[in-house]
């Protein structure tokens, strides 16, 4: 509120200090060049007469009809608190109850099916104790948002914020250097964001199509590459990612919820069918294998880009946080669940453990194996187009749609930019069609910045000058651990994979190539043969 709002409010009556008696005209002097103060809360001794209301001298001095603070009393910072999750207006509020579950099912998909792979990448004891490392860590962090978040709320006086606000207002009230940095910090993170989101698509047309193609190939024996079942599924893919109203998708999406947990029942049936066995498991992998168990740890487990959507829909937010929170609850559970699923798949399936535990499944000899197969690729088909909708989202809201308000044709660009993003997933997953290396390299690249260092990062800048200097000191060096982690991991995590990738494109492109070469001198020698 600017410091001359008084005598704004009385030039737009006709009243000024000149009007009044030479008394309340040096008050209103002084008051003018003294320190700020809120008009709805003025002290007794001052009322000029041209603004305070009309007073009925027939009333009693105690009269309530007028309301007035003496700041003397009552602290200014108190009566001016606000509070972000009482201001906060949400249509259809969710209840803990419905909360817990949306955040259950935004952590449990295809990461969980990878598990049995990362550990045995890491060895049973190593993938033990680094999931459960991890998962403390990343609840950590979340609650490290959560917290600058709200913070953040109550300076701005703003109910609720996103990600990308929280990211810009906190740099906008760091040191110096991080206010310049400010303006481009939604960039950063919608950029994190948008290739996370497309690289989880790329996931889910890998793993629709891989599993499809091994039913396909095991079980009805069909001659048929993944590449060609990608093709296959193409036009549906756009089709459903035309959808502009998740409305229109909530049934199929109660449908493939319940069709995860069937999946994972019979999956859980086929692990604990035969007792797993310690017989030929390691407790500890590779070195260099590591990174790979980190990143795919980190894709599974990590459900940030969900967290504050759900907390501001919630009816009792305060409910979200404290040991007993709903988030605490879903944590824990997803944890124990990954936990469960790494450890025994990878004693059930041993080193041979697929990049998706389904494709461990015998469905070349048992039906049930094949549907369980087929129900667990149509429901993440269906979360293909939810997926999807975030980076179109992003993409159309934040950068192209908002330029072409004024276009006759903004519906058919809007088509087309959904139709180019379902493409790039189409591509990228065509071009390496490798699900763990997939998974590893997502969500070591994208998720280690925003799970772990982006939330230390904001937390900083958010309690830099409202701290004292020994409160800042163990802030900063505890919030430094946390973010060379988590850029060790996104650059050794990302590294390791792509050399992966590279590896296996390289194999694959030498066994085609040698495989030409094979055919073509098979044809030279039969032509030169008689």
């Amino acid at each position: 509120m600017p410091k001359n709002i008084l005598a704004e409010m009385g030039s737009q009556v006709g009243l000024t200090p000149g009007r009044q008696n030479k008394k309340e005209a040096e008050e209103w002097a002084r008051r003018q060049s003294g320190p700020m103060v809120n008009p709805s809360f003025e002290p007794d001794d001052f009322l000029p007469q041209s603004l305070s209301p009309v007073k009925d001298e027939k009333k009693k001095p105690g009269d309530k009809g007028i309301f007035l603070v003496n700041l003397n009393e009552k602290n200014l910072q108190e009566v001016e608190e606000y509070e972000p999750y009482d201001n906060r207006v949400v249509d259809h509020p969710t209840t803990n109850t419905e909360t817990l579950l949306h955040l259950l099912k935004g952590s449990l998909g295809t990461g969980i099916l990878a598990m049995p792979h990362a550990f045995a990448k890491s060895g049973y004891v190593v993938g033990t104790v680094g999931t459960l490392v991890i998962g403390v860590l990343c609840t950590y962090c979340i609650h490290v948002l959560l917290d600058s978040c709200y913070v953040l709320c109550k300076r701005r006086k703003v109910p609720s914020l996103t990600y990308t606000g929280a990211a810009e207002a906190a740099l906008s009230e760091g040191p110096d250097w991080c206010k310049a940095c400010a303006p481009y910090a939604a960039h950063v993170v919608n950029a994190f964001l948008l290739i996370y989101q497309i690289g989880t698509c790329c996931v889910y047309v890998v793993f629709v199509s891989e599993n499809i193609q091994y039913v396909l190939t095991k079980h009805f024996e069909l001659e048929v590459t993944v590449i060609e079942v990608m093709t296959y599924i193409l036009i549906p893919l756009v089709m459903i990612n035309w959808v502009r109203d998740l409305k229109y998708l909530a049934p199929f999406s109660a449908i493939a919820n319940a069709v995860t947990i069937v999946g994972f029942g019979i999956i859980m049936y086929y692990i604990f069918r035969e007792a797993p066995s310690l017989e030929g498991k390691h407790p500890a992998g590779k070195i260099r294998d590591f990174p790979l168990f980190f990143g795919t740890v980190l894709f599974a487990l990590e459900a940030i880009g969900v967290i504050l959507p759900l907390e501001n829909e919630m009816k009792t937010p305060k409910s979200f946080v404290g040991t007993f929170g709903v988030l605490n609850r879903a944590m824990v559970s997803i944890i124990i669940l990954y936990v469960g699923m790494g450890l025994f798949g990878y004693l059930q399936y041993g080193e041979a453990a697929a990049g998706s535990i389904t494709l461990n499944l015998p469905s070349q000899t048992e039906i049930l194996a094949s549907v369980v197969q087929c129900l667990l690729a149509f429901a993440i088909f269906i979360t293909h187009a939810l997926a999807c909708y975030v980076a179109i989202d992003i993409l159309w809201n934040e950068y192209v749609g908002v330029r072409l308000l004024n276009s006759n044709h903004r519906f058919l660009w809007e088509y087309m930019l959904r139709t180019v993003i379902v493409l790039v997933t189409f591509g990228l997953a065509a071009a390496v069609p490798e699900l763990d290396l997939f998974i590893s390299l997502f969500g070591a690249l994208c998720l280690s910045a925003l799970g772990l260092a982006f939330p230390a990062f904001i937390q900083s800048c958010t309690y830099w000058y409202y701290v004292s200097d020994s409160e800042r000191i163990r802030m900063i060096i505890k919030n430094a651990i946390v973010v060379v982690f988590g850029v060790l991991g996104l650059v050794v995590g990302t590294w390791t994979s792509l050399e992966g990738i590279i590896v296996k494109f390289s194999a694959h492109s030498v066994v085609l190539n040698s495989t030409d070469a094979g055919q073509i001198l098979a044809n030279t020698t039969s032509s030169i043969m008689p």
